[in-house]
């Protein structure tokens, strides 16, 4: 199984501002979407993302991950348990972080890989256009 992993080249870390200067964004792979949003779903859908606002409650937030083996009880009890969005705020309430960036994003953990270089590339760019420095990344 191991020889089925593909080899990443590495890259260095890069210095910047302390994180009182950044602007961040989160991306989970927690299958999660607003209630309006289409579910993910098996298939090409699988592989794409949702756009999640800045100003989301959480509580309108809701998981559609595929697998039958995840266990959602700590996202059903607390959005925040993978999509920390309110104790994002207060960090950035305190001063601890700059802003939160306008929009977040939300991959399903169950997708393919091939298929996701694409989607990545496209969210680095929404990432870059809203001015983002750091991102959290949940996977689940």
């Amino acid at each position: 199984m191991i020889d089925e992993i593909p080899a990443f080249s590495g890259q260095p870390w890069v210095a910047g501002p302390p994180l009182d200067e950044r602007r961040v964004a989160l991306i989970t792979t927690s299958g999660i979407h607003r209630r309006d949003d289409v579910a993910y779903a098996d298939g090409a859908v699988a592989n794409d993302y949702r756009v999640i606002p800045g100003d989301v409650d959480a509580d309108d937030l809701v998981m559609s991950h595929l697998s039958t083996n995840y266990d959602r009880t700590g996202f059903q009890q607390d959005a925040n348990v993978v999509f920390p969005i309110d104790r994002l705020r207060e960090l950035a309430d305190e001063g601890v972080i700059a802003s939160l960036a306008r929009y977040h994003y939300a991959f399903m953990g169950a997708a393919r890989l091939p298929g996701l270089e694409p989607k990545a590339r496209e969210v680095a760019g929404l990432l870059k256009r809203d001015a983002v420095d750091a991102v959290l990344l949940t996977p689940v």
